[in-house]
């Protein structure tokens, strides 16, 4: 039978009773025949407690120079979870062992809180399987090559489990949450939103980069890039489901050239409440001036999304990008004090009150009128477009964080998502 790589998350680690039906649910696939390879997520709530107890010992806990023990500290949540799972395996009559990161190992490079995966050797895990046991490796985290631990970053898990199924070419890496799949918005926002059968890889990894929480992004980019057919299904379904059943229920992360591909010019609305806008005004407009602002920027580790720069006007521009809010201080701390005092811009000026809404859909390619129909929709409601970012795929817009869920929902009619496709 086929080596099947479950990752489960948080709420479905959440308590010891979770874990028991976690532990039935994967017993049930390796009765069936199946290799297991299981990613658990740490307790829901484990990590912002650990998190919690280093603030409360060093307030400033999140600068950089706590990072390596913050990772340290983090890592912990997994591997409790881990060996939870192991034990309850145990306990249901099957051979199973967990490993942390570092014992498999997965090598990362050394960025503290936000580490990539380099490599994975995969020696001991196929030792295991061979031998007949289930194999759980922790989430979220790896070694670096000095031995230090390293954790990915929220949402790491996923990443974790799909780098695995990567590495050992698993048939399918399903990743098991609190929702049943894939939808074409939050259903908390628009209750009308539709469930996908299949969704693109392409469309995923925008939709994930522009706020869907459903898959971290990294996860995303790795199935794309080796090919790992992905599976989001939900862990509340009872655990003895017919497996051909399970097999097939949630969405499916497929390749666009699958024949089975739903065919929507937009398949969903992402949105992204977690961003934060910063301007510096009167920037000198000449070369190089993009790279000593975002330079600085790329060297402390922060992230940036959307980006524009005016037309010039007497030798001057306004440039302006987002970033995730929580680096919004840190990110304005570092430019006013490094930055601008080297540019000759006049000053730098900061929202924390802004999101970023997008259509997203393969459909895009072939069609056209589709972000002038977004304008229009956004005009109709009286919402006021700051940024706009556009890929072959998708069109984002900034706005005032109080509109975001006005204008979800209006681009959900717009483009009838609540119909399932012709």
């Amino acid at each position: 039978m086929a080596l099947i790589v479950h990752k489960y998350g948080g709420t479905s680690m959440g308590s010891t009773e979770r874990i028991r039906q976690v532990a039935k649910r994967v017993a049930k696939w390796a009765r069936a025949g199946h290799q297991l390879v299981v990613v658990p997520s740490a307790m829901s709530g484990e990590t912002n407690r650990l998190l919690g107890l280093a603030k409360e010992l060093a307030p400033a806990s999140s600068d950089d120079s706590y990072r390596r023990e913050l990772d340290m500290l983090a890592a912990t949540g997994e591997q409790a979870s881990s060996a939870l799972l192991a034990i309850a395996l145990q306990a249901e009559g099957l051979s199973s062992v967990s490993y942390a990161g570092w014992q498999v190992p997965i090598r990362t490079d050394s960025a503290y809180t936000k580490a990539r995966i380099e490599a994975i050797d995969d020696t001991r895990v196929r030792a295991d399987l061979a031998a007949g046991r289930v194999v759980i490796v922790t989430g979220f985290q790896g070694v670096d090559a000095q031995g230090n631990i390293t954790t990915l970053g929220r949402g790491g898990s996923d990443t974790s489990a799909v780098a695995v199924a990567a590495a050992m070419k698993a048939s399918e890496c399903l990743i098991y949450t609190d929702v049943d799949g894939v939808y074409t918005t939050d259903p908390r926002v628009v209750p009308e939103a539709r469930r996908l059968r299949t969704v693109s890889f392409e469309e995923m990894l925008e939709m994930a980069s522009m706020g869907s929480k459903v898959l971290q992004i990294r996860s995303v980019e790795f199935a794309g890039k080796y090919r790992v057919p992905m599976r989001v299904l939900s862990s509340f379904t009872p655990w003895d489901i017919d497996i051909v059943e399970e097999a097939s229920s949630g969405t499916l992360i497929t390749f666009e050239d699958d024949e089975h591909m739903e065919q929507a010019i937009v398949s969903g609305i992402a949105f992204n409440r977690d961003e934060a806008k910063i301007s510096l005004l009167g920037v000198p407009d000449k070369p190089g001036i993009a790279y000593q602002i975002l330079g600085a920027v790329a060297d402390a580790n922060i992230e940036v999304d959307v980006i524009i720069q005016n037309i010039s006007k007497d030798g001057k521009t306004d440039f302006s990008f987002t970033v995730n809010r929580v680096d919004y201080a840190r990110s304005m701390e570092l430019l006013k004090t490094r930055v601008l005092p080297g540019l000759g811009a006049q000053e730098v000026v900061g929202d924390a009150k802004i999101c970023k809404v997008s259509i997203v859909g393969i459909g895009m390619r072939s069609h056209v009128g589709i972000a002038s129909k977004m304008f229009r929709c956004l005009s109709e409601e009286g919402i006021n477009i700051q940024m706009i970012s556009t890929s072959e795929i998708k069109t984002s817009v900034v706005i005032d964080e109080k509109y975001m869920e006005l204008a979800v929902r209006a681009l959900h009619k717009a483009f009838d998502l609540d119909q399932p496709p012709a």
